[in-house]
């Protein structure tokens, strides 16, 4: 979307002045997004005319310092490696069950991607799975434990050949630089509630490890020391309590929070429920499952479907376009090689060109197959990187280096 084009002046400072600003009584509806994109029409110099220089300054001033404000305490990300690889299981080593294992492992692989299994109905993906097989680059086999339920094998595919497959797709494109979830799962069970640990109930544990995996999504379990025993009991976290489920996790630094509880209710059945706590919201679900396994499984599908309608962005429509991104406070040379790294990783990013260094400012091209705004929501997930309201005249995004 081209939000340079979206405001006639008038409306420009009707719809932000009312949305970003409002009154004392709209105080509890501002949201990051407005801020952002203001920032970012501000600084590709889309103000109306009309307006003096000194007004743009304390405009610009008054965004940032909403941004910072509604921003605090961004959502701490990580880059997910393996989203263009999967594990899946298999009988024996034959040729056959290769086959059908590359098609499984790239159905696995497009969901990551996407963040969603409608696309795997799209006539395009159901082609592609047919001859999945072709598009592997390496496969690896390991015997699983105990041996005789057979073997796993790992897959890899060209990472070019997926991404292109999901914009033919026309599904949304998930980008590597992903938020960090911190999981609170609490069970009923004879011996009373107790939480999911790794040191208790390690085999439950890496279900769950291994399911936020297979969607791409990063995770983080409480280490359940004496301080998060304190602050948040089994009983606490039942109740899915928001205030105090997000107060004990205040000190992960993260603001992707998932709780869930299960309870058996029958023979063979247990009922439970999922609540994700995220940046200005939260999704309940209650789900009814034969074990734990498909219980956690049903939460991590919750977490990655949300978070991928806030994350995924689908590709611009016609060529690549051009833009320009400053940062300043870079000092060394691993400073300018990580943030040009970093945006390469960004599967939306064609190319990243450093065109000018000066001081401590660097300025990159980039080519995206996206827009400023879109491209800054996902920027803003790199901790490191902080939107600043500096007017740059050479660049549409401006940001700070933080260490």
């Amino acid at each position: 979307m081209n939000w340079c084009s979206m405001f006639s002046h008038v409306d420009f400072c009707r719809v932000y002045f009312h949305r970003v600003v409002g009154t004392s009584s709209q105080a509890h509806s501002l949201r990051p997004e407005y801020a952002r994109r203001t920032l970012v029409l501000l600084q590709c110099g889309c103000w109306p005319e009309h307006l003096e220089n000194i007004v743009k300054a304390t405009w610009i001033a008054l965004m940032y310092g909403l941004l910072a404000l509604l921003l605090a305490g961004n959502a701490r990300a990580e880059m997910v490696r393996d989203l263009h690889s999967a594990s899946v299981p298999v009988a024996n080593q034959g040729s056959k069950a290769l086959t059908a294992a590359a098609s499984q492992a790239l159905a696995e692989v497009l969901v990551k991607v996407s963040g969603s299994r409608l696309l795997l109905a799209n006539p395009v993906i159901v082609k592609a799975l047919s001859d999945s097989r072709a598009h592997v680059q390496q496969y690896v086999y390991t015997r699983n434990e105990p041996p005789e339920t057979g073997f796993s094998v790992q897959l890899e595919f060209d990472g070019e050949y997926v991404t292109d497959l999901v914009r033919q797709s026309g599904a949304p494109l998930w980008t590597a630089s992903r938020p960090l979830v911190l999981a609170w799962v609490v069970v009923e069970d004879e011996q009373g509630r107790h939480f999911i640990d790794r040191d208790n109930w390690p085999d439950e544990a890496q279900v769950l490890i291994e399911a936020f995996s297979r969607r791409g999504v990063p995770v983080q379990l409480p280490v359940f020391d004496l301080e998060d025993m304190a602050a948040l009991s089994p009983n606490d976290a039942w109740r899915l309590n928001a205030a105090a489920i997000q107060t004990a996790s205040a000190r992960y630094n993260v603001q992707d929070i998932v709780a869930g509880r299960l309870a058996s209710v029958s023979a063979g059945k247990s009922a439970g429920d999922w609540s994700y706590f995220y940046q200005d919201g939260r999704v309940n679900r209650s789900v009814t499952v034969d074990n734990l396994a498909s219980f956690m499984r049903d939460g991590v599908n919750i977490v990655a479907s949300e978070m991928a309608t806030r994350y995924a962005v689908a590709p611009t429509t016609g060529e690549e376009g051009d833009m320009h991104m400053s940062v300043i406070d870079v000092l060394t040379y691993p400073e300018y090689a990580a943030i040009a790294r970093w945006l390469e990783d960004l599967e939306l990013i064609e190319e990243v060109v450093i065109e000018q260094v000066l001081k401590d400012r660097v300025l990159f091209r980039l080519r995206a197959q996206t827009d400023a705004a879109q491209l800054s929501s996902i920027i803003e997930l790199n901790e490191h990187l902080v939107l600043i309201p500096t007017v740059d005249l050479d660049a549409v995004l401006s940001y700070r280096w933080q260490r």
